[in-house]
């Protein structure tokens, strides 16, 4: 796999629960290194459009025909809108996986789908897409890959990853979104 394989990170703006949309920001980097484009759209908080707003974001990008893979930050953007990474690798035919830092509470996602939404149902199953799985790292990951194994996911996110515990492309979306939104952005580990 080269070192400069250009992968899309996304990740969402800070947003409250009263806000109707929140941004989510993509980075399109080369390894883990060299930014070469931002992309941007709205999605509703706690709505079902992500994965089509995504696809949209993607395929209608220059950078469409130079992504080696696609890394969205957790299984769900602006709040509940849940990304379909299987729906999303499928139309755009670029490699999809979800990264997050913890693994997920099935019961409390469950309780919290439950309580807020009458198609809670649909929601868990698009969650319950592919497989999840933890990547052995000094801070480990865990990764839903979709149109790649999860070894080549791997290596992708061990290219990607400079210092810390977070792939470049997913820790560079999270900057600069919460720098448009709140004025000034915070990293995480």
């Amino acid at each position: 796999m080269k070192q400069e394989i250009r992968i899309l990170g996304v990740d969402d703006m800070p947003f409250t629960f009263d806000d109707e949309h929140v941004g989510v920001v993509g980075v399109v980097m080369r390894g883990n290194h060299y930014i070469e484009g931002v992309l941007h759209t709205d999605i509703e908080v706690d709505g079902t459009d992500a994965t089509e707003r995504l696809i949209e974001l993607i395929t209608s990008s220059r950078h469409a025909g130079q992504l080696r893979a696609v890394m969205v930050d957790g299984g769900a953007l602006g709040g509940f809108n849940v990304v379909d990474g299987q729906r999303l690798h499928q139309a755009t035919n670029i490699p999809t996986m979800t990264v997050t830092a913890n693994e997920p509470d099935r019961e409390a996602l469950v309780a919290a789908l439950k309580q807020h939404f009458d198609d809670w149902r649909h929601r868990w199953d698009i969650m319950q897409k592919g497989e999840l799985c933890r990547v052995p790292l000094r801070y480990p990951l865990y990764v839903k890959p979709f149109g790649l194994t999860l070894e080549e996911a791997t290596e992708m996110i061990k290219l990607s990853i400079m210092r810390g515990a977070l792939p470049e492309p997913l820790r560079v979306a999270h900057l600069i979104a919460t720098g448009i939104k709140t004025g000034e952005s915070y990293g995480r580990r």
